[in-house]
């Protein structure tokens, strides 16, 4: 366990953080996992590792919320809250050696992305709610893997976790009250489905002309401009699609996130907890993989994500605490023949900016968490500009069609 670094300067008494609507919907899933693939270190490896350890240290001392414990409260039988105390008590830190694998193993557009990138990861398998049952674990952890030739990064943070500054409508109770009895009453634990996972890489010129493409096709009937993500998510959604062999009209369905930060008044530009909503775009098989429905599936999107305004997103937050609803993974998996495709991340998020100081990232890649059939993990483009890299998970009968889908070979 690493401890925060406490010169900075704050109060000497721990402190509570309550967790806002978005925080306490989230705590049902599986820590967030990401990690980046560095090249090799100048030196001897544990200096590099060691350097690791003393920046976390730093990082957590500054973000020390990160370092605290959830603790769940019951002020009378049937009800409690869950609040992060800031305790210090520390964040997990492994170091692992794994010699016998290289950078290029594990990056670049994979047609399979090996399983053992998974055992780079902290805290696999882990719910959020675990953290406030017991409060010995950590929300946040981070593990250094030695490869041959390179060093990967992970972290693996509770999605329920909030730094600091918070922000509730007004009117809202804080802590919010849950009507449960004790914490496990909210957790669902879920057995994954066996799934596999590919790496894309769509160049800057690829994604202008997808977007480009997406909006000639609607030129006639848009009113508003199809986004470079909306066009290449609807890219993987046709050849999920297929690839999976889906009937004409079965529906369909693909859930993107939306931010809000820019979308309600009045937030806190210090607040970095959870502010995500939910679009989805539902239509059948058929209507995707229609010929020139490109566009047109990139405008569902484009819709679904128009709808989630400042009105609807306060609506959802004001009613939450009445009527407490959490995301469980099992919702967004359907029968055996899944029609669902589910998107994680966003090409706005500075992975690659990840420099530790001897080097840029050369690669990036997630953990087990929440790996689910259809789930479409989105990074920037390490390459810069307005590229971007996916991780794209099916059911291992699925995958060899997948990447081998001429739509979408012909667009990277």
């Amino acid at each position: 366990m690493i401890q925060p670094d406490r010169t900075s300067s704050r109060t000497p008494e721990p402190e509570s953080v309550h967790l806002t609507p978005w925080d306490l919907r989230r705590i049902t899933v599986d820590y967030v996992q990401k990690g980046v693939v560095l090249p090799k270190p100048p030196g001897h490896p544990a200096h590099a590792v060691d350097h690791l350890a003393a920046s976390f240290s730093r990082a957590i001392g500054r973000f020390y919320p990160l370092a605290g414990r959830f603790a769940a409260d019951s002020d009378r039988p049937g009800r409690l809250t869950i609040s992060l105390r800031c305790g210090d008590e520390g964040a997990g830190f492994v170091h692992a050696v794994a010699p016998g694998v290289t950078v290029a193993d594990i990056t670049g557009p994979l047609d399979v992305i090996p399983r053992l990138v998974w055992s780079f990861f902290p805290l696999t398998g882990m719910l959020g709610t675990d953290a406030a049952v017991d409060a010995s674990r950590p929300l946040l952890a981070a593990q250094v893997t030695e490869l041959a030739d390179g060093v990967f990064v992970a972290m693996s943070l509770n999605h329920g976790a909030a730094y600091g500054t918070t922000w509730f409508l007004d009117g809202c109770a804080v802590p919010i009250p849950l009507p449960f009895a004790k914490v496990e009453d909210i957790a669902r634990r879920f057995q994954y489905p066996p799934v596999h996972e590919c790496a894309l890489r769509f160049s800057s010129e690829s994604v202008k002309k997808l977007k480009a493409k997406a909006n000639a096709e609607m030129a006639a009937t848009a009113t508003a401009t199809i986004s470079s993500l909306q066009a290449v998510l609807a890219l993987v959604w046709r050849a999920v699609c297929r690839a999976r062999g889906l009937a004409p009209g079965q529906e369909t369905t693909c859930a993107l996130p939306v931010g809000c930060r820019t979308r309600l008044k009045g937030m806190p530009n210090r607040y970095v907890g959870n502010a995500v909503a939910g679009a989805v775009g539902k239509a059948t098989v058929g209507e995707v993989l229609g010929d020139n429905r490109l566009g047109w599936a990139a405008w569902l999107l484009n819709r679904a994500v128009a709808s989630v305004d400042e009105a609807s997103v306060r609506r959802e937050l004001a009613s939450w605490p009445e009527n407490p609803t959490f995301k469980y993974v099992a919702e967004c998996v359907g029968d055996p023949a899944s029609a669902a495709v589910v998107v994680t991340g966003s090409p706005r998020f500075d992975v690659y900016g990840n420099n530790f100081g001897w080097g840029r990232p050369v690669g990036v890649r997630s953990g087990a968490g929440n790996k689910l059939d259809g789930m479409v993990t989105v990074y920037e483009g390490g390459s810069g500009g307005a590229g971007m890299e996916l991780e794209v998970c099916v059911a291992p009968h699925v995958l060899a069609r997948l990447v081998a889908d001429e739509e979408l070979l012909d667009a990277q």
